[in-house]
């Protein structure tokens, strides 16, 4: 991957996940990064501009946005406020990136497609399973329907279930950290299915090759993931790094609905489960054929996930409820606030 390093790339949504492994990809790559949120941490790469600023805010947004060649949207409300706040940070998006003449690029996920009849490419029929999946699939018509218009220019990067540092997904905290502290682990839906999970850097590097490339404007894309494994063989390589004899339950349907009796949020994922229960496989043949790629392997995105579980265990108090499924302690919000 080649880049300009003269071109400013602005990652709207920097604290969260993705947004905080595309910061440091791009300062890696020694681009000039700009990381916009509300709050920014300290410790940001050296080479990293901090803007704060609240995506709801157009004026300011489009004031961080000036001078940008790429901007990112990595913003990732809570579940229980995506309604009402992603239509209206992807509007505010639009107009800012097009008034910089800056390439938009869409940190997406697979929901819109609901329950796969086979591995999933980006021509799969969008069956939404639920409101969560169908907010997503208008989010995305909207932004290629400005790209049509002329009004940006834009590419969506399509990710299936993200893993890896700063993560908080359905393979988050209720894995990796129950893992290093011995407790019980909780994996959603069936061990025995095969999916293909996306370590969080891969998904960082793809979002960047979308912003880099021509040729991937006005399209989905998605990011590229090893070679499908099942839940079983996922835990297997965890516990093994881990070092500990963690047991594990896998939810199912009536363990979810008596969760979404205590837990908000259970509520609203519930509807997801689906991509643990039968084989989902996300197909990335189209962006491999265009740009190539290497997925991490499981065990090398693993050994990277538990090193940073380490650290943070070392430094600060646990992350119980961090992940989509909760330690029991805590039923609040699920993902990053908002940035």
């Amino acid at each position: 991957m080649t880049f300009d390093m003269d071109q400013l790339h602005v990652v709207v949504g920097a604290t969260g996940g993705t947004g905080s492994a595309l910061v440091r990809a791009l300062a890696c790559a020694g681009v000039r990064v700009r990381a916009v949120a509300r709050s920014l941490p300290p410790g940001l790469p050296a080479a990293v501009e901090a803007a704060p600023a609240d995506a709801l805010d157009l004026a300011r947004l489009c004031e961080v946005c000036k001078g940008a060649a790429v901007v990112y949207n990595c913003v990732n409300p809570p579940f229980t406020q995506w309604h009402a706040l992603f239509p209206r940070v992807m509007t505010n998006l639009i107009v800012a990136a097009g008034r910089a003449d800056a390439v938009l690029v869409f940190a997406d996920d697979t929901w819109m497609y609901g329950p796969p009849t086979g591995p999933l490419t980006e021509e799969h029929p969008q069956r939404p399973a639920g409101a969560l999946g169908a907010l997503r699939a208008q989010l995305a018509a909207n932004l290629l329907e400005a790209h049509r218009q002329g009004r940006v220019r834009a590419a969506i990067g399509r990710a299936s279930e993200l893993y890896g540092p700063g993560v908080e997904s359905m393979l988050g905290a209720n894995l990796f950290e129950a893992a290093l502290r011995g407790r019980r682990m909780f994996w959603p839906g069936s061990l025995g299915v095969p999916l293909n999970p996306t370590y969080i850097d891969d998904f960082a590097r793809g979002l960047m090759t979308l912003g880099t490339r021509d040729e991937a404007l006005g399209q989905v894309w998605h990011m590229p993931a090893a070679a499908p494994i099942t839940g079983r063989e996922f835990v297997q390589l965890l516990v093994a790094e881990a070092g500990t004899q963690s047991p594990v339950t896998a939810l199912n349907q009536v363990l979810v609905r008596v969760l979404a009796l205590v837990w908000p949020v259970a509520r609203q994922g519930a509807e997801l489960i689906y991509q643990f229960d039968a084989p989902y496989v996300v197909d990335a043949e189209k962006f491999r054929r265009a740009f190539g790629a290497s997925p991490t392997p499981y065990l090398d995105g693993i050994r990277q996930t538990l090193s940073w579980y380490r650290q943070g265990m070392g430094n600060s108090q646990p992350r119980t409820g961090s992940g989509w499924w909760p330690s029991m302690r805590r039923y609040g919000r699920s993902g990053p606030e908002r940035t």
